[in-house]
C-alpha cells in the first residue's frame, strides 16, 4: 500500500516546466528520503504531493484517494507538511505553536477540548519539550525549534509527515537529534516519513527507501543499498563517488567523490528548466 502516489505529475513555475510525467510511489509506514542536486525538483515534488503547489497536470493520490477531491481539512487530518525553515510568530510559546496542530480537528470556535490537550501533552512528551511548554519559540536553539514544529505535526495526529530539508542550518549534533526523533516516531508510532535531504549519508543512514531525482525525473528508487551506488550517484549528481559500508550502521556511505564534469554544464542534457 502506498501512502502517496503520483501519476503523470507535471508541475511548472509560470512557463518553466520543472516536473513532467512523474510516476512516484511512497511506501506506507516507511521513512523515504528524496535526494538530488540543487534545483532538480525535490522540493517541488514534495509541495505538489502536499497540495501546496497546484500541478499543471497529472494526479496525486493520498492513501488511494484523489487529493483534489479532498477538502483542505481532510488533507490536514491525513497529512502534515513542514516547509523549509518555518517561522513562528514573534512571542508565540512552544505550547501555543504545538496547539495549532489540533486546528484541523476542531469545530466551531476551535476551543481546545480535554482530548486535544492530552494529545498536545503527548506530542510535547514524545519530542522532549514538556519543560519548554511556556518558553517562547524565539528563545530556543535551532534543533529545539525544529522539534517544536515536529511536535505540532504530531499533534495533527496524521499518519504521514512530509518534511522539506528538516536539517538545514543545523549543526551535526542537532541534525542527528532531529533525524533520530523522526526515526523513533516511525518505529514506535508507525508514522510514514517523507523528507527531502541534501546529506546523502544521513539519507542512507535513516531512510528505508530512497528516491534519486534529476531534472524532475526519477533516476533510481529503492533501498539505500540500491540507490547509494557509484553508478546512480554518477547519473544523479555527475560525481565519481566512493561508496563503502559504514561500520556502525551497516548502511552505504559516500567517503569521497570527484566531479566528473563542471557543475555549470551539469544540466545541458535536460530539455526542462530545472527549479
Amino acid at each position: 500500500m502506498h501512502s502517496i502516489a503520483t501519476e503523470n505529475l507535471a508541475v511548472a513555475y509560470d512557463e518553466n516546466l520543472v516536473v513532467d510525467d512523474l510516476d512516484m510511489q511512497i511506501p506506507k509506514g516507511k521513512i523515504t528520503a528524496i535526494i538530488g542536486p540543487n534545483g532538480c525538483g525535490k522540493s517541488t515534488v514534495l509541495k505538489a504531493a502536499g497540495r501546496i503547489l497546484k500541478p499543471k497536470g497529472g494526479m496525486v493520490y493520498l492513501n488511494g484517494d484523489n487529493i483534489r477531491r479532498l477538502t483542505t481539512k481532510e488533507v490536514a487530518q491525513k497529512m502534515a507538511i513542514l516547509p523549509q525553515s518555518p517561522q513562528a510568530p514573534a512571542g508565540l510559546t512552544v505550547g501555543e505553536l504545538v496547539a495549532y496542530g489540533r486546528f484541523p480537528h476542531q469545530r466551531g470556535l476551535g476551543k481546545l477540548k480535554p482530548e486535544d490537550k492530552e494529545i498536545i501533552q503527548w506530542a510535547l512528551a514524545v519530542t522532549r519539550l514538556v519543560e519548554f511548554e511556556t518558553t517562547a519559540v524565539d528563545n530556543l536553539s535551532g534543533g529545539q525549534r525544529q522539534r517544536v514544529w515536529i511536535a505540532m505535526a504530531l499533534a495533527q495526529q496524521t499518519d504521514l509527515i512530509l518534511l522539506d530539508e528538516p536539517t538545514t542550518y543545523l549543526d551535526l549534533a542537532y541534525q542527528l537529534e532531529v533525524l533520530e526523533l523522526l526515526y523513533r516516531l516511525n518505529r514506535e508510532q508507525s508514522c510514514t516519513i517523507v523528507m527531502v535531504l541534501h546529506d546523502l549519508n544521513l539519507a542512507a543512514r535513516f531512510a528505508d527507501y530512497m528516491i534519486a531525482l534529476r531534472c524532475g525525473d526519477i533516476i533510481k528508487h529503492g533501498t539505500p543499498e540500491e540507490v547509494m551506488t557509484t553508478e546512480v550517484l554518477r547519473e544523479t549528481f555527475h560525481i565519481d563517488a566512493e561508496i563503502v559500508k559504514e561500520t556502525r550502521t551497516g548502511r552505504p556511505t559516500c567517503v569521497s567523490y570527484d566531479l566528473i564534469r563542471p557543475v555549470e554544464d551539469s544540466c545541458d542534457i535536460c530539455e526542462k528548466v530545472c527549479g
